[in-house]
């Protein structure tokens, strides 16, 4: 292999892992969404939320699971999380014929922690932050478990990449693709793909001000590490970005965004009151990306909007929804 992970994140072999797990996951459906905030442009609902676990995240934790070597999957896999790639984990083990023990930060929402268990994963809660990373770094070095990590890695930009692949085929003639980012895992998948299928379409990255951790890299030249987040999209909130991830996006991503808490919110209000889905904080955010602080660049144009996914439990979501109705007009412009 390379000294360079990116370079290895070819077309050709982003096209041979989309084929290998197809058997595997969904080739979720990519639909039109009517509105008059793009001029006469178009906007189209890449909807990975009907994926496997509700989330992208299956993608990429199934590309792990099937590359571990035979002699080492009796030993089963961990994860650390505070949701999606618990679940995603879970259920690509399950689905591998391994066994998984994830670790969760012990604030995680108890519907995530239900929907890891009913995966069939045992979950082990620990304190937000280093502890649950260590946790399963023990599980790796004492127990000989596969560590599959949330966003880094080879294995799962080419599970993520297969997003863009479907998109890019299923939609030609896209002059933008939007995306939410927290730790880069997906971006940087379908970015890569997206360029490599047609150069001239543009990438957005879209972040919470809180957890602006791809944007500031970007700024700094390197991939940084934040001194902590503050946003409502813990989908979104991991405080680093990882050197494949942030090489990826330094080539393939054309801008980042921010948008607050609010706009976020605002943005799952229009996906319920237009697109007739409810989607958890992250999805909305690209929603909202669009919307907001790009609508001027994407006047006119044909534009793929990925909605990651949808896990969220109704009280929570009752509430986002609250608060963001008291935005949703002015995202709506």
């Amino acid at each position: 292999m390379s000294d360079d992970p990116a370079s290895s994140i070819t077309l050709e072999a982003i096209q041979a892992r989309a084929a290998e797990l197809a058997p595997h996951v969904l080739h979720t459906p990519s639909l039109p969404l009517e509105t008059q905030a793009l001029g006469s442009g178009e906007m189209i609902l890449k909807l990975e939320l009907f994926q496997h676990t509700g989330t992208f995240k299956a993608r990429g934790a199934l590309s792990n699971a099937r590359a571990i070597p035979q002699d080492r999957r009796a030993k089963g896999v961990t994860a650390a999380s505070a949701g999606n790639h618990a679940i995603a984990a879970a259920w690509a083990a399950r689905a591998s014929g391994m066994q998984a023990r994830v670790v969760m930060q012990n604030t995680a929402n108890p519907f995530r922690v239900a929907r890891a268990r009913v995966m069939g994963a045992e979950v082990i809660l620990k304190d937000p932050g280093p502890a649950t990373f260590e946790e399963a770094e023990r599980l790796r070095d004492e127990e000989g478990m596969t560590f599959i990590h949330p966003f880094d890695g080879v294995d799962t930009v080419l599970g993520t990449a297969g997003v863009g692949l479907e998109l890019m085929q299923d939609v030609p003639g896209l002059d933008a693709v939007v995306v939410s980012v927290g730790g880069g895992g997906l971006i940087s998948g379908v970015a890569a793909a997206v360029k490599q299928m047609n150069p001239d379409c543009a990438v957005y990255g879209i972040e919470p001000e809180g957890a602006a951790n791809m944007t500031k890299s970007m700024a700094s030249g390197a991939p940084i590490t934040l001194n902590g987040t503050d946003t409502l999209a813990d989908s979104l909130a991991p405080p680093y970005s990882m050197p494949l991830g942030y090489a990826l996006c330094r080539s393939h991503v054309d801008d980042f965004v921010t948008l607050t808490d609010d706009e976020i919110c605002a943005g799952m209000v229009v996906f319920a009151e237009d697109a007739k889905l409810a989607v958890e904080p992250a999805a909305g955010a690209a929603l909202a990306g669009v919307l907001g602080p790009l609508r001027a660049r994407l006047q006119d144009k044909r534009v793929g909007v990925i909605v990651c996914g949808a896990n969220i439990d109704a009280a929570g979501y009752g509430a986002l929804m609250a608060r963001g109705q008291n935005h949703v007009a002015a995202l709506r412009g």
